[in-house]
């Protein structure tokens, strides 16, 4: 039966892929707008496979030399392989393509949904959805595929027949190589892309809106193109990537704890590893069928209402369909191979876990919204501080991002805790995957945001008629706070997948428990909780750095381009697009180093214990300032845009261009890179560093240390810390 039903898992990602396929045809025969349009749009695809160009090249060295050091590692270990370096080149080479779809079809749906526009608000959200789509499906169906058919692929390297076995052990370390490359990809792609797109953002704000007083889409502004592109760059092909990883990285955690369960069932045992794998495939079927309840008929519909329904279509389906698998796969009792795991959990327990895994993220996009839609009290809040002035701005910004942590924390404890009493720590693993298992649907959702903002900006530099721009602001003020919840999903998914990642690393490493008692684990401790901080540091002085660069050269072009603004001269747009595309490329390395270097530095120098310490530190420091920034970014963003319909304070209505106004574009400006560039890396972060102290865990592990049994003569193999280990001596004298 085993050997049946895994085949099921690469085949359901095949289907996402040939869904995937088909609506990318429908987008690209859709009506690419007049000879202007199509030129604007150029410029941006132009742009944007530039950067994915130049990205590339850098990461290709990367990927070389740290294949070469995993495959000389997994010659090191009793239950290594050098195959792992090949797993990890397949997950980096697939978390690439991940991101290269989604800028394909973004840079191919932004002017089609702006042509959209002009007819109605239904088609522009179809054209625009459908691309988002195309993304969604390409991540979901390429993670499935890939995991699913390197899985098969490695049962038959290894010969595996049971799950407990040296055998099962190596196929699963291998497995983790692939995740190891899809995540360290995705913080590059993310990072380097947060830096590409506010830099641009910021500069294009600070002196074409500020300074200069035109729209920041305005076609005069030399900052604009990139503006554009780094949308692409940033909350498209980074996203991609970036939930890439974390899709594979839950699936992985579940199956590397499930292969430590006993089960006794019809699939050799193997039900606990298939399960997480089989529920992320049926969620790509039923993430298919929520996208057919996306759609509005009137003008005046609201496009949030249709893209809930989809949403919450797709993961009741899920749900009901992942409720059915586990009666059917999973026996009614299991327990774990070593029983210091935990005591015994039900099937009843695992299809809880699984239910409230899609209640958590479903609750977390909710409270997101609350924190950063248009209209809420957080929101209004703001703008209303916006009145006066500047920093009053910038304080309630602040404000409402220290307090948005306050319930998706409280959800997650109750997540984490009942996932836990239901199934152990299998439970807390498979409520990530029922979690993530309509990924397909939420990164749909989240990707046709940056296209809606896209084509707004195209409408407005083809200068075309005003209702068209009102239909593609509406569809992109929906986009911010869908990019928001897309965020608040991610960093929830971070949190119970490093939960997962955590428990199998201390398995692995022979470690019992982590006593923050000790001076050196609390050292650990601390120092994990500063890395959040001092990566958002680096991430956030890289925008500043690009943008002070980006400023400098528009101010350069109003000043020794005449013409500019009479639209009688041409901005060198390249210019700019070339200045974000260097500062990302050499900006991204630093913050990427420390998520990948720390974990192997404090696991070799000082244990598996310690570097356990500061796993816990980073996650918890990472998970508070992940939904800290994103939701005050998100916030600053649509005060901001309020103004733009026109908000009424103290009984006077103030609208764009007003004082208020520009203290919200301060706002949204200091937001710019908390929300699409630190905010959201802070999941990429917890997660990477996770996976590779998983990696090093058989090199750092504890060694098993003979101890004589004095009641018996005997010796027993314990697992004893090497600081508290007999010397040879002592045992001899005993």
């Amino acid at each position: 039966m085993k050997e049946s039903i895994v085949y099921f898992v690469p085949l359901l990602g095949l289907l996402g892929l040939l869904v995937m396929f088909i609506k990318y045809q429908w987008v690209s025969k859709q009506d690419a707008g007049e000879a202007k349009m199509q030129e604007l749009a150029s410029y941006i695809a132009d742009g944007a496979i530039a950067f994915l160009k130049a990205e590339w090249k850098v990461l290709s060295y990367f990927v070389v030399i740290v294949g070469l050091l995993l495959a000389y590692s997994g010659t090191l270990t009793e239950h290594s392989s050098p195959l792992i370096a090949v797993a990890f080149v397949i997950g980096a080479v697939s978390s690439a393509i991940a991101g290269y779809i989604g800028m394909k079809i973004a840079t191919k749906a932004n002017v089609r949904t702006t042509q959209a526009a002009r007819t109605s608000l239904a088609k522009a959200l179809s054209v625009s959805f459908t691309g988002g789509t195309v993304m969604g499906l390409g991540v979901a169906g390429l993670a499935v595929f890939g995991l699913g058919g390197l899985f098969i692929v490695l049962l038959k390297i290894f010969g595996v027949v049971v799950v407990d076995s040296g055998e099962m052990k190596t196929a699963i370390e291998v497995l983790t190589g692939f995740s190891l490359g899809a995540e360290s990809i995705a913080l590059f792609a993310r990072v380097g892309g947060g830096i590409y797109t506010k830099a641009a953002d910021v500069g294009a704000d600070l002196v074409g809106k500020v300074e200069a007083g035109i729209p920041e889409d305005d076609v005069r502004n030399p900052a604009t193109i990139a503006d554009n592109v780094g949308d692409n760059v940033g909350d498209v092909a980074g996203m991609g990537a970036d939930l890439f990883g974390s899709y594979v990285a839950t699936i992985l955690a579940t199956i590397v704890l499930g292969q430590e369960i006993k089960a006794v069932d019809n699939f050799d045992g193997f039900s606990p590893i298939l399960l997480p794998m089989l529920i992320a495939g049926i969620g790509i079927v039923f993430s298919i069928v929520g996208t057919w309840f996306v759609k509005v008929k009137k003008e005046m519909d609201s496009v949030q209402t249709a893209l809930n329904l989809g949403n919450w279509t797709s993961v009741i389906l899920t749900a009901i369909a992942a409720i059915g698998l586990a009666k059917w796969m999973l026996p009614e009792t299991m327990s774990w191979v070593n029983p210091e795991r935990g005591a015994d959990f039900t099937q009843n327990g695992v299809i809880g876990a699984i239910i409230l895994g899609l209640i958590v993220g479903m609750l977390m996009s909710i409270i997101t919204e609350y924190y950063t839609a248009m209209g809420k009290r957080p929101v209004m809040s703001i703008v209303r501080q916006s009145s006066t002035g500047h920093a009053t701005n910038i304080i309630g910004g602040l404000s409402v991002g220290m307090e948005s942590t306050v319930l998706p924390i409280i959800v997650l404890a109750i997540g984490i805790y009942g996932s836990y009493e239901l199934a152990g720590l299998y439970g807390v693993a498979i409520a990530a995957t029922g979690m993530m298992a309509t990924t397909a649907m939420q990164l749909a959702i989240d990707a046709f945001g940056p296209i809606a903002d896209n084509a707004g900006g195209i409408a407005e530099m083809s200068h075309l008629p005003e209702e068209v721009r009102g239909r593609t602001d509406n569809l992109d003020a929906v986009g911010n706070t869908t990019a928001a919840t897309g965020k608040g999903f991610a960093i929830a998914s971070a949190a119970l997948t490093s939960l997962a990642l955590f428990a199998a690393f201390v398995g692995i490493s022979g470690i019992k428990s982590i006593d923050i008692y000790k001076a050196n684990v609390l050292a650990g401790l601390f120092i994990g909780g500063m890395i959040p901080f001092i990566f958002s540091s680096l991430a956030i002085a890289a925008v500043g750095r690009a943008a002070m660069a980006m400023v400098e050269e528009v101010r350069r072009q109003f000043r020794e381009i005449p013409g500019i603004m009479e639209y009688k001269a041409k901005p060198e747009y390249e210019k700019c697009v070339a200045i974000s595309t260097q500062a990302s490329i050499k900006e991204m390395v630093a913050p990427g180093l420390i998520a990948l270097i720390t974990p192997v530095v404090i696991g070799f120098i000082f244990g598996p214990e310690v570097l356990g310490g500061l796993l816990a530190g980073v996650t918890v420091s990472g998970v508070l300032m992940g939904i800290f920034q994103s939701n005050a970014g998100g916030a600053w963003d649509n005060a901001k845009k309020s103004f733009e319909k026109g908000v009424d304070i103290n009984g006077q209505t103030y609208f764009k261009g007003s004082e208020p106004h520009k203290a919200a574009v301060t706002g949204d400006t200091v937001g710019d890179p908390f929300k699409d560039t630190s905010g959201p890396s802070m999941n990429i972060l917890i997660k990477l560093m996770s996976i590779v102290a998983l990696i090093i865990a058989p090199h750092i592990a504890q060694p098993q240390i003979p101890e004589v049994n004095t009641e018996t003569d005997t010796i027993e193999i314990v697992e004893t810390p090497v600081d508290q280990a007999p010397t040879p001596e002592a045992v001899n004298a005993e």
